[in-house]
């Protein structure tokens, strides 16, 4: 069975150039291009990286990928990352793995963001993945009332095989929203970040610059904000 996110994982390191900073995504896709990247650095490739999550860092740390703080960079090269969904306009929902709060700041300080998904992630409207939010502990229980009033139906994410709630990276709780389909994307952002007590949520509109996606056939397709073109056959 072809592996279509390895596919588009290891595909996305050929964009990475001798010099450059590269922001690491967190997720399944993004571990191939990690994976990747390692051996590339290994066989002399010259870079500075900065992780998203803890789980990136350590992996990174394990390939001996140089690593730096998103404080001691004045600006990102390039940023491959995943998403849970990705519309027409590249428009995305991503939060999956917890690490959306470093993701978006990532992100935002990036001239690239190349997001490597599989074909399986493209939806025509964005919103049957459950729409993560990170909150502050403190108050958690009074943004959840805000969210249901709202009638987003907050659901408190739990850590894996366990009753305890999930904890981010910065200590912080998150709550998944089960919106089906979201009508304006823009809106609802604007109503989230209104929300006190949100410090960021999972809706990435405007920052993906292209897709590479991985097919079941085994080819792979670049998309920008034009129409999709065949890239390569594996």
């Amino acid at each position: 069975m072809i592996n279509m996110k390895k596919l588009a994982g290891e595909k996305a390191c050929e964009e990475i150039k001798e010099g450059m900073v590269v922001g690491l995504g967190t997720g399944s896709t993004t571990f191939y291009a990690i994976e990747e990247l390692g051996r590339r650095v290994r066989a002399g490739l010259k870079i500075q990286a900065v992780a998203t999550s803890n789980n990136t860092e350590a992996l990174a740390k394990e390939r001996g990928i140089p690593l730096i703080s998103l404080n001691d960079v004045q600006d990102i090269d390039l940023t491959i990352d995943g998403a849970d969904e990705v519309d027409e306009a590249l428009n995305g929902i991503k939060g999956g793995g917890g690490a959306l709060f470093r993701e978006k700041m990532v992100a935002l300080h990036s001239k690239r963001n190349l997001w490597v998904i599989d074909e399986t992630k493209l939806v025509s409207k964005l919103g049957s993945f459950p729409l993560p939010v990170e909150v502050l502990p403190f108050g958690y229980k009074q943004v959840e009332k805000e969210l249901t009033k709202l009638n987003f139906q907050p659901r408190l994410r739990k850590a894996l095989k366990s009753e305890a709630s999930f904890v981010t990276d910065n200590g912080n709780y998150i709550f998944d929203l089960s919106l089906k389909k979201i009508k304006n994307t823009e809106r609802l952002a604007q109503k989230l970040d209104s929300i006190s007590g949100i410090l960021e949520h999972g809706l990435f509109l405007q920052v993906a610059s292209e897709l590479l996606i991985g097919k079941k056939d085994g080819t792979i397709e670049k998309r920008g904000l034009g129409p999709f073109r065949e890239e390569a056959k594996h």
